[in-house]
């Protein structure tokens, strides 16, 4: 770590965990608690559209919040602004109703929000240099899963217990403490000397996002082939996820129950398997974790497309949860393992933006997803669909096998190879 006694990093730890748990916690809580209210009084595609419009505030916003933050220097304050701003656009949903209020509040909640994942994490992965970047990355990532099992976990009780409008009120503290842990987290790459005008970051994020020249930083070691594999990746998994609950209810034949339970295996096993993968990720390099995170989504999509096979329910419940444990480990493995390659290759004053680049890809795999994987769903059935689908994810995992070089560890390929 880049800090000085062990006091410090551990308070800084914390500050990390907390702002880490408590983003994904209330960026769950959201959309969950919103796609009931929604429903409610709207459509199925009202409904799809909660999940839509967060994707595209990320996909637009996450590189804009990144270059940001690259090009003033000034990381902490950046993401102090976009976690008060998330805060901020929480708070009319608890007067405004309806669904076009909803929805538009929900998008103006993702454009700020964006702004958290690229700039943390190239803190993060800049805290725990090249020697630990994995593990930091591993620790904060369990973090997260902390605050994502807590989300799904609590989203019900608070609707059977607040009204609509207290539910948003306590979304609102949920974000402040977001921006309150961010206040005290301090830049391990400050610069605190740059020309800081409005025209000039104008200028320099339409550069950086719209370059005619100068884009080899996003082809060092293969880079580039990451955020394709990270769309297909996205693709396959969140256009399934986005059909999960009705399929493991409808066609599985679980209890609405047992649903909650299936589905919290992903976010528990991501608890102690973004750690794992962290010290993995510094042991044994980065490529590999990737691959094998792919293939994984890959295999989660195909094993819940077998879970109908079996006649007892014992065995689809059996079948569904090896499947939801297989997604848990693949993204710990795929989220730590891209992280800290990105960390690896990126230019220090080009990280933010690079990394929230992977949630516009990801991001769009969120737009273009579930209503694919609903449309073919309609036609050939959800089972074929999702054993369809694994290809995809096993795709990018073969592009990053051939066309990614290794930034990390004894097989790591220079940059300038």
């Amino acid at each position: 770590m880049k800090f000085g006694s062990a006091g410090q990093t551990s308070g800084q730890n914390i500050a990390i965990a907390v702002a880490a748990a408590a983003n994904k916690g209330a960026t769950i809580l959201m959309g969950t608690v919103m796609a009931i209210y929604v429903g409610r009084v709207g459509t199925p595609l009202a409904v799809s559209l909660v999940t839509a419009t967060f994707f595209f505030g990320l996909m637009v916003f996450s590189p804009v919040w990144g270059a940001i933050a690259d090009v003033t220097g000034r990381r902490r304050a950046v993401l102090v602004l976009s976690a008060a701003l998330a805060a901020a656009a929480v708070f009319p949903l608890t007067f405004v109703d309806g669904v076009l209020g909803s929805l538009g509040f929900r998008t103006l909640f993702a454009i700020f929000a964006a702004g958290f994942l690229p700039v943390m994490l190239t803190v993060v992965s800049e805290r725990g240099g090249d020697a630990g970047r994995g593990r930091a990355v591993g620790l904060f990532s369990s973090a997260a899963a902390v605050g994502f099992m807590l989300g799904q976990f609590a989203s019900g009780a608070l609707i059977e217990l607040f009204a609509r409008s207290t539910v948003y009120l306590l979304l609102v503290v949920f974000s402040t403490i977001v921006a309150v842990a961010c206040l005290v987290i301090e830049d391990p790459t400050p610069d605190h000397n740059r020309k800081i005008t409005i025209n000039h970051i104008a200028q320099s994020i339409v550069r950086r996002l719209l370059p005619t020249t100068g884009i080899d930083h996003l082809r060092t070691n293969g880079l580039q082939w990451l955020y394709v594999a990270s769309f297909l990746r996205s693709l396959t998994v969140l256009g399934m996820t986005s059909l999960l609950p009705v399929y493991l209810v409808s066609n599985v034949g679980v209890s609405p129950f047992m649903m909650g339970i299936l589905l919290a295996i992903n976010p528990a096993v991501q608890i102690g398997g973004m750690y794992l993968m962290g010290r993995l990720a510094d042991d044994i390099g980065r490529k590999q974790l990737i691959v094998v995170g792919l293939a994984g989504s890959g295999f989660y999509s195909f094993f819940l497309g077998l879970a109908t096979l079996p006649d007892l329910l014992l065995f689809r419940v059996l079948i569904a949860g090896v499947g939801l444990f297989a997604l848990g480990a693949a993204f710990s493995a795929l989220q730590t393992g891209i992280i800290a390659f990105i960390g690896d290759v990126a230019p220090v004053e080009r990280e933010s933006e690079l990394i929230g680049l992977r949630s516009t890809a990801r991001g769009l795999g969120g737009m273009v997803g579930p209503p694919l994987f609903g449309i073919t769903a309609m036609f050939v059935g959800f089972e074929t669909t999702f054993i369809a689908a694994s290809s995809l994810a096993w795709t990018g995992a073969a592009l990053v096998g051939f066309r990614v070089a290794e930034s990390h560890g004894p097989h790591a390929v220079p940059a300038d190879d």
